[in-house]
């Protein structure tokens, strides 16, 4: 292989040279670019810790094959530069990785086996809806593998009406839960996203392979791993971490003591978004998990009994229907002060913090205290030169992506 020169080839080799969530690539990653990253790792020239994460595989990875089999099974793979990366969906988790960043560079380099809470390398992606919709008004429903006719029903019902009320439900393909909130979304003819731990080529469990083709007909198909490589443990749970992000709330329907699916719940708290739990039988082991949660004397999980309560932690209410399908504006959601930043941008040129206090209006420590905020939430880029518009800071349509009719709109 010689030198990388493309951004799309570097960042497929990058998604399969390390597995998920691997702090020292993405934080070459953020340094260097993809494709000088890409040429690092290749050419054994980035840090002890990545050498040793990727050296079974950096020589021996065609990543223009798994481009080809991607295009071959309608996949595409997409990174943060592209229009559709869901920028206000990874705000959570991006803030979350630089302060991981942080902490590894000032010498914290004990690795979870779990993986990093940190955004991932790029995203590979089957389906036609906008993917940077996702995030805004939407909820993870997660539950038991092994759920009982109660959980079952309590989750296709939820994401049954939930969907009608334009709700994204995220939720990770498995048998039990998982797959009861697809069928629930399917069923209102509603949008949802799976995040699978393997290739999108490779349904998991094979059992589910027709549902991964309906919700690819009418949602998402998400997923850190290149076409061909197979879920296993680790995949599954770094996995959590990127339901646990795009849901503007978890709501956890059945879980046992020990359930895969408390790991989501965990991702959530340390993420800063709301939990939800559904209440059980006392006498259901598949409850106990969820009773725990609720049980907890610092921060206990939010119990929940109806999709009206539910719909309170699901993000902005949507607009007045346009005829479309709705819109529903992020804007919406900052306070007036960040609301005013915002309006104070060009739109084309990159801008410093008193620029933009002369613009908005407001004084210079309170534009400073806001622009963090509309970093991490995808609205604004930061660099040397300043802070610069994002492409994602448009009115939203929840079903067909963002508006294109110009720059900035609210």
């Amino acid at each position: 292989m010689n030198d990388f020169h493309n951004e799309l080839i570097a960042a497929a080799y990058l998604s399969r040279v390390a597995e998920p969530a691997n702090i020292p690539l993405w934080m070459l990653i953020n340094e260097l670019g993809y494709i000088d990253a890409a040429n690092a790792v290749y050419r054994a020239e980035a840090g002890p810790e990545l050498l040793s994460a990727t050296e079974s595989r950096r020589e021996c990875i065609d990543p223009q094959a798994d481009l080809d089999a991607a295009e071959r099974n309608g996949i595409r793979l997409i990174t943060p530069s592209h229009s559709q990366w869901p920028h206000f969906g990874m705000s959570a988790l991006t803030a979350a990785g630089h302060r991981r960043a942080a902490r590894w560079r000032g010498g914290e380099r004990k690795r979870s086996i779990l993986g990093e809470l940190i955004p991932p390398v790029a995203l590979w992606v089957k389906g036609n809806v906008d993917l940077a919709t996702v995030g805004v008004r939407s909820i993870a429903i997660v539950g038991s593998r092994a759920a009982t006719s109660y959980g079952e029903y309590v989750a296709s019902e939820f994401s049954y009406r939930l969907s009608q009320h334009d709700v994204v439900v995220v939720s990770g393909g498995a048998y039990g839960i998982d797959a009861a909130a697809h069928r629930g979304v399917l069923a209102a003819d509603g949008v949802s996203v799976l995040v699978s731990a393997g290739g999108l080529d490779r349904p998991y469990p094979a059992g589910n392979r027709q549902l991964y083709e309906r919700t690819a007909a009418t949602g998402l198909l998400i997923s850190e791993r290149p076409p061909g490589m197979a879920p296993h443990r680790q995949r599954f749970l770094s996995r959590n971490r990127l339901i646990a992000a795009l849901g503007s709330a978890t709501l956890l329907v059945e879980a046992a003591r020990r359930s895969g699916a408390l790991n989501t719940a965990r991702y959530t708290r340390e993420l800063g978004h709301p939990l939800l739990v559904v209440p059980g039988p006392i006498t259901s082991a598949m409850s106990q998990g969820c009773h725990a949660l609720m049980q907890r004397e610092s921060d206990p999980a939010n119990l929940v009994t109806s999709v009206a309560e539910v719909l309170a932690y699901c993000g902005p209410m949507s607009a007045e229907p346009d005829g479309v399908g709705g819109a529903v504006s992020v804007y919406d959601a900052l306070d007036p002060i960040m609301q005013a930043v915002l309006d104070g941008f060009p739109s084309q040129a990159t801008v410093n913090d008193r620029e933009l206090a002369a613009l908005s209006g407001h004084p210079l420590l309170a534009v400073r205290s806001a622009l963090p905020v509309l970093v991490d939430a995808g609205l604004i880029s930061h660099d040397l030169d300043g802070y610069r518009l994002l492409r994602a800071s448009r009115t939203l349509d929840r079903r067909t992506g963002w508006s294109s009719n110009g720059p900035a709109q609210f």
